[in-house]
């Protein structure tokens, strides 16, 4: 494996993991159930009790939470792949591109649920996915704002200046 296709590797190796993390958690193992015993039982250690029509609105908050994290940490292991891992200027159809990637991969996966016992496939939660999937390239692109990346966005110094520069 030469020293390009072992990069390209090396930065699609988190997506299709992640992508492998977001089937699984489709599977019946993952549903409702598990969800809600993590959130009660996370009242429990906290010795707070809410009633049920609470626990349900937080349940549900939960799930959805869920659906915009993983499909934000999706998008932007996507963005970083699709450009190579190479930290040059923001890419707006770069980004764009990931988002509608993973929007198809979302109805892709509320696809697999509707074959999973005990789960379900919603379109609204292929909404859900995709704003987390657009707050992922939010993310990428205000942490790129400012920084230097292998001295790719580095200021040029202006043609002429002899300034002696020590690599820090």
């Amino acid at each position: 494996m030469n020293g390009t296709r072992l990069k390209t590797f090396v930065w699609w190796l988190p997506v299709l993991i992640w992508a492998g993390v977001i089937f699984y958690a489709s599977t019946r193992t993952f549903g409702h159930a598990f969800s809600d015993r993590l959130l009660s039982d996370a009242f429990a250690f906290l010795h707070l009790e809410i009633s049920h029509h609470q626990f349900r609105l937080l349940a549900t908050g939960f799930r959805k939470l869920g659906h915009f994290s993983e499909y934000a940490i999706f998008t932007i292991f996507l963005y970083y792949a699709l450009g190579g891992g190479h930290g040059s200027a923001f890419s707006s159809k770069r980004a764009l591109g990931c988002i509608l990637l993973a929007g198809l991969y979302s109805l892709t996966d509320e696809f697999h649920q509707s074959f999973v016992p005990n789960r379900g496939s919603s379109i609204v939660d292929c909404g859900f996915d995709t704003i987390g999937a657009t707050l992922g390239m939010v993310i990428v692109y205000f942490t790129g704002k400012g920084k230097t990346w292998r001295g790719e966005n580095a200021p040029q110094e202006p043609a002429g200046d002899n300034h002696s520069s020590s690599p820090s």
